[in-house]
């Protein structure tokens, strides 16, 4: 009989990816999510319900011997409420009702963004969290309740990815991707030096499944062994492009405050990790998952921005509004503007 594995969030960029590489390891498969993905497939059913909803937790998590709990309101929403409900008190519903139904692991997904700045580099197991902004502070809030949930016999393994890239991943990509097929100018604040670590999101449900067959609570930090500048990211990228795009080097600190103020005022679709992050080195080191998982990561960022980008030039102006905010491109706003200046 094959195991039960629920996947909280199975519609959204993440989640649907994480659901086809369960299916491939032979588990059964079940989603909780607001919306249906239109390329959910056949075998695997739909609980359609709210996280935050006690009733429609507990029908989708009977039975599951597996949990992996990727529901979260993203940076790009700015919504501290939505933030605070969904990443937090959806997460304790979740745990809660896990451990009503006897389940054997939960497998949580959760943000480098618990750590905001780094004080130092690289980031490890004992590098203490400080976020500096709501979408970081609610997701650390969210790790304390699986903390909570252990000491009461819940086995519960955290698993924290760098920024995620891959086939299908938009959002604030999206942008970067549409100015370099058009051959623009793309910014780049300060000097691109800082090192900055991206993951596939292959190699992440590569991890979360690995992680759910370890028994025992752990927390492992998720990115490409292979990496770079912010700088190098965005420049081999222009070269593969071959459209004539090239990196334009801003100052950091005004750029920052520019991206900070149009987006108070709904011009522009960036969130506070963005402007806060973007100039600033952050890397993990995953030595625990590649000594206590047997993980490696099998794409490095030059291999994941590619592969994201000639997706990206596939299904360029395809219709996925209904999508999650990482299925679909976010909206320029006043950037399509700076893309003729720039």
């Amino acid at each position: 009989m094959s195991e039960v594995a629920l996947v909280t969030g199975g519609s959204g960029y993440f989640g649907s990816l994480l659901v086809d590489h369960l299916l491939r390891a032979g588990l059964e498969v079940r989603v909780l999510d607001v919306v249906d993905a239109h390329d959910r497939p056949a075998d695997v059913r739909l609980f359609q319900g709210d996280v935050r909803d006690d009733d429609a937790v507990r029908r989708a998590v009977t039975g599951a011997d597996l949990v992996f709990h990727n529901v979260a309101q993203v940076p790009l929403a700015r919504d501290r409420e939505l933030f605070e409900s969904v990443n937090v008190h959806g997460t304790a519903v979740v745990l809660q009702e896990s451990e009503r139904a006897g389940v054997r692991k939960v497998v949580h997904t959760s943000s480098s963004a618990v750590f905001g700045v780094p004080e130092s580099n690289p980031v490890t197991r004992d590098t203490v969290p400080r976020p500096v902004e709501a979408y970081g502070r609610a997701k650390l809030d969210a790790e304390l309740l699986c903390r909570a949930a252990t000491t009461r016999g819940l086995d519960v393994t955290v698993v924290r990815p760098r920024t995620i890239l891959g086939h299908g991943r938009l959002g604030i990509f999206g942008i970067l991707f549409d100015w370099i097929a058009d051959g623009s100018g793309v910014p780049l604040l300060g000097d691109g030096t800082n090192l900055y670590q991206f993951v596939h999101a292959e190699d992440l449900a590569a991890a979360c499944l690995l992680a759910a067959r370890r028994p025992g609570p752990a927390v492992y930090n998720i990115g490409a062994e292979e990496f770079g500048t912010m700088g190098e990211a965005v420049g081999h990228l222009c070269e593969h492009a071959g459209t004539g795009a090239r990196v334009r080097h801003l100052p950091a600190g005004a750029t920052s405050k520019a991206m900070e103020w149009t987006a108070r005022l709904g011009l522009t679709p960036f969130a506070p990790y963005h402007w806060i992050m973007y100039s600033r080195s952050l890397w993990f080191d995953v030595t625990p998952a590649v000594d206590e998982l047997g993980w490696h990561a099998r794409w490095s960022t030059d291999a994941m921005f590619r592969s994201s980008y000639e997706w990206f030039l596939e299904h360029r102006g395809d219709d996925d509004s209904g999508g999650s905010a990482h299925r679909r491109s976010a909206k320029q706003g006043l950037l399509k503007a700076a893309k003729r200046v720039l």
